[in-house]
């Protein structure tokens, strides 16, 4: 099974930073949305990536279905050590997912309806991770700096 090392060690470097991120403020501060409509909370934001990525990793690569509530995601709160335990054992889950399959495979159980080209192969999916976690490391770094400025 190839793996795209170069490609793992890019995402989860960036899910690294957000996580370091969300784990350098408070509950309250992780909890709270900045005052603009639709705007999600910290907690929120790392809880979607966790679901995200388990998701298109697990789910949609490996066919293996996980539980997910993606609107339940953004409206999630808690302690940020959970948050961060959670993020912990999900980094591991994502790295097995990733190495158990060809990256030149297609995807075992592509989402109905969804004809995007990154979904021809795993390596596609898993490009396209990447671009959702380093997504949101952006909207959470914006969503800290709302909430220091008193936003």
């Amino acid at each position: 099974m190839a793996t795209d090392r170069i490609l793992l060690e890019f995402t989860l470097g960036k899910f690294d930073e957000l996580f370091a991120l969300i784990g350098g403020v408070d509950d309250e501060t992780a909890n709270r949305r900045p005052d603009l409509e639709g705007a999600n909370s910290l907690y929120g934001i790392g809880t979607h990536v966790l679901g995200m990525m388990r998701y298109w990793s697990c789910t949609t690569n490996r066919g293996v279905e996980v539980e997910r509530d993606r609107e339940g995601e953004f409206s999630a709160s808690g302690s940020v050590a959970e948050l961060l335990e959670r993020a912990a054992v999900e980094r591991e889950r994502f790295e097995t997912d990733v190495r158990s399959v060809d990256d030149h495979a297609v995807p075992a159980n592509k989402p109905a309806g969804r004809i995007e080209p990154w979904l021809v192969s795993c390596h596609g999916v898993l490009m396209h991770v990447f671009e959702e976690v380093c997504q949101h490391l952006g909207h959470a770094e914006v969503t800290r700096d709302l909430l220091a400025s008193g936003r």
